[in-house]
């Protein structure tokens, strides 16, 4: 069977840097960090006592206050970017087969709040009360529950469900919504992925993994991949959510087209729990799995937006499965880890970072890599790589790729080219 056109026609997003999609890519371009000292709860204890927040949501402006009081932060993030997302795409709601408009998610842990509070209220007060639980507790914390809230918000009865493969999990998310499109399956889905993580628990877990940086004198500056002082990624929080629709139903509605999906990769290190392959075995397989799904050769690529979380071991694996699959061409694409401004969204980062590719493809522009120093170079990265380092650059984009990796070796890169009748 013919395989059908996949395209990007809506985008929304809650994330540390704007509440808005449009916000989010224009503080990307002009290089503002998200990361401030923690407000949600009392870091002054934790070795790390910053993150990039979402700030000023208010959950009102796009859900009832009733409901909202049912949904974890996390779900509120997920269903404001959704309504944006379907908002920008223009999709006449009383026309379309809802049907065949589906849902797919990526939520790498889901309601860590909820779940915190309540067990420990329990803690506090279950000796003597006994167990009091919230009825919503298990509806507000489950991580498929925002993909669901969305489903309902508007009536889509297409495919609904989330993927979770730790911070790969909103690239998945795409990849799965663009392959049932393609196969006839769906005409439209939303997709992307959310989290809310800053929490007591999820600070201090990865800060005992000692995967989170401690540059508490300077936050905004402590993203900082491919520097040789890297310490740890930034936790961040937030959503993105794009609308793929395919294309002649598309057309047939007149709607505006961002970018077109070309093509999805995934694969697994099979090396350690939390750390990728030293020679980035995995993320070669992933990327050429995406090339060859795209019917791409690597000098298709203009732009690589990458995982670059600013880990010691996972930035030097990264660079080394670029040179490896893109040989020569390596130095003439732009690198940018759009992270060095967000932080780390954990299972959304893909969404953010597939927004962000989807934008330079459309608008020829790359987000830079903030917060690198001269002098401050890694002996074991090659700085004859283009990391866009500093200040946005401008240039033809034909093709960007986006890659994401998680904790137990999941890999999954999607790639995005221009729009071509």
């Amino acid at each position: 069977m013919e395989l059908k056109r996949v395209v990007v026609t809506g985008l929304g997003a809650v994330t540390p840097l704007g509440n808005t999609a449009a916000e989010t890519w224009q503080n990307m371009l002009a290089g503002v960090s998200g990361a401030a000292p923690i407000t949600h709860f009392d870091a002054s204890k934790f070795k790390s006592q910053f993150a990039c927040e979402v700030k000023g949501f208010d959950p009102e402006q796009f859900i009832d206050r009733k409901e909202a009081r049912k949904m974890d932060p996390y779900c509120q993030y997920a269903l404001a970017a959704a309504i944006m997302a379907v908002d920008d795409s223009a999709m006449d709601l009383e026309k379309v087969d809802k049907n065949r408009v589906g849902v797919v998610m990526g939520v790498g842990i889901g309601g860590m709040k909820t779940y915190e509070e309540e067990v420990s209220n329990y803690a506090k007060t279950g000796e003597t009360l006994g167990p009091k639980f919230n009825p919503f507790f298990v509806p507000k914390m489950i991580a498929d529950i925002c993909a669901g809230q969305i489903s309902m918000k508007y009536g889509f009865h297409g495919p609904n469900f989330i993927t979770s493969s730790a911070c790969a999990s909103s690239t998945n998310a795409l990849a799965d919504a663009f392959n049932l499109i393609r196969l006839g399956k769906a005409d439209v889905i939303v997709s992307g992925g959310a989290e809310a993580a800053i929490t007591p628990s999820g600070v201090g877990g990865f800060t005992a993994m000692h995967a989170l940086s401690t540059r508490n004198d300077s936050p905004e500056t402590a993203s900082r991949p491919f520097s040789a002082s890297r310490d740890g990624f930034v936790i961040a929080e937030g959503s993105a959510v794009l609308v793929l629709e395919e294309l002649e139903h598309a057309k047939a509605r007149g709607a505006k087209i961002y970018a077109e999906m070309a093509g999805a990769g995934m694969s697994a290190d099979a090396y350690h729990i939390t750390a990728s392959h030293p020679e980035g075995l995995g993320a070669i397989l992933v990327m050429q799995n995406a090339l060859e799904d795209a019917a791409f050769q690597p000098d298709d690529i203009d732009y690589i937006n990458v995982h670059g979380t600013s880990t010691k071991v996972g930035d030097i694996s990264e660079c080394k499965a670029i040179q490896a699959v893109f040989g020569q061409h390596a130095y003439e694409l732009n690198i940018s880890s759009t992270k060095s401004m967000t932080g780390h969204l954990l299972g959304a980062a893909g969404a953010i970072e597939a927004m962000a590719s989807v934008m330079s493809v459309n608008q020829d522009i790359v987000p830079p890599t903030i917060n690198h120093e001269e002098g401050d170079e890694d002996p074991e990265i090659d700085y004859k790589l283009n990391f866009t380092f500093g200040q946005a650059q401008k240039r033809t984009v034909r093709a960007a790729l986006s890659n994401t990796f998680g904790f137990g070796g999941h890999n999954a890169c999607v790639v995005f080219k221009k729009y071509v009748e």
